[in-house]
């Protein structure tokens, strides 16, 4: 089957280009969003192409995964085909409501597919579709899958470690409010994009933060390994895939309870919370217990691997494929 999906969000595109299908990555001069082409810094399999748009009509797919209501106009344009209509389509819908200027006040933001029926809703947690008006567009949950990078936790360093996007811009979403907390209780290490200015925003002391702007993935898993403990400061957001990478590697997990984690982060991987000076606390704990770090991540691990693991994923998307093109 001939996949037409756009490079959109790296990580989970990683992990669903590893299927058994042939997916056509738009690339466009420039490489703009309307066409990244393939990820320089994972590691995806050939199956993976580059289709510059002109060359989609020559060897048109069979379905689109659709990712943002951007996707609709490109199809039309590039294909002359209807998504839905006359090309089966799925919408992936990869975020919490909320987190765009037009999707309305939560939780009674209208998922901007709601009044399709043809074009099925992708959901990445329950918790989104259960927080999304879908109106009349039939929808299904396929959670996260990881490609396991492997047990590698070692937590040499009694550092804590954060992983976060645009923290300046993003502000009380991505938690970057509550860094000067956690930075009182513990050295902090923080990989992402988009770091610059973070210390300044939120008066933290470099002595105490230390940013790694744009790692490559394995290199972010291999020093993600070395610290002691994970921290997920987000309020809101879908579900970060680099918590679920940080459980697969074997690290003990400290979060805010909010969104999905509460599903996601079993009380036996560590601590989970709304009120931060808990958090605090158990990463203060952790930092002195080895052995309890340890028996979390490795708990850790094991739900990881159940719940998030890649062949169910795969599986997941196969059928919903199946379905969609039958």
């Amino acid at each position: 089957m001939k996949v037409l999906v756009w490079h959109v969000h790296g990580s989970w595109t990683t992990a669903f280009v590893q299927g058994g299908h042939e997916y056509l990555i738009p690339v466009v001069e420039g490489r703009g969003p309307d066409g990244l082409g393939r990820a320089r810094t994972w590691d995806w399999p050939a199956a993976a192409r580059e289709v510059p748009p002109e060359q989609l009509r020559e060897e048109p797919p069979d379905v689109v995964v659709l990712q943002r209501t951007r996707d609709l106009d490109l199809v039309r344009e590039w294909l002359g085909a209807e998504p839905g209509r006359d090309l089966p389509a799925v919408f992936l819908e990869h975020n919490a409501p909320g987190l765009e200027p037009d999707d309305g006040p939560v939780p009674h933001t209208r998922h901007p597919m709601a009044e399709r029926s043809d074009i099925p809703i992708a959901h990445v947690t329950h918790f989104n579709r259960l927080f999304y008006d879908n109106g009349r567009a039939p929808t299904t949950v396929i959670e996260h899958g990881i490609v396991d990078p492997g047990e590698r936790w070692t937590g040499e360093l009694a550092r804590a470690a954060v992983v976060t996007n645009e923290p300046v811009r993003r502000g009380r979403t991505v938690g970057a409010d509550l860094l000067p907390g956690l930075a009182e209780v513990a050295p902090v290490d923080v990989f992402g994009m988009g770091l610059t200015g973070l210390h300044e925003a939120y008066g933290l002391d470099p002595d105490r933060v230390a940013l790694f702007d744009d790692p490559p993935q394995a290199a972010m898993h291999a020093e993600l390994a070395r610290r002691r403990v994970y921290v997920h400061p987000v309020r809101w957001t879908s579900l970060g895939l680099s918590l679920l990478e940080a459980m697969h590697l074997g690290m003990p997990v400290v979060a805010l309870a909010t969104t999905e984690v509460v599903e996601a982060v079993p009380p036996e991987a560590g601590v989970i919370s709304t009120r931060p000076e808990r958090l605090w606390a158990a990463v203060r704990d952790l930092l002195h217990d080895d052995d309890a770090a340890r028996l979390a991540g490795k708990a850790a691990r094991a739900v990881a691997l159940e719940r998030y693991g890649l062949a169910r994923f795969l599986a997941d998307w196969d059928a919903l494929l199946e379905e969609v093109t039958r």
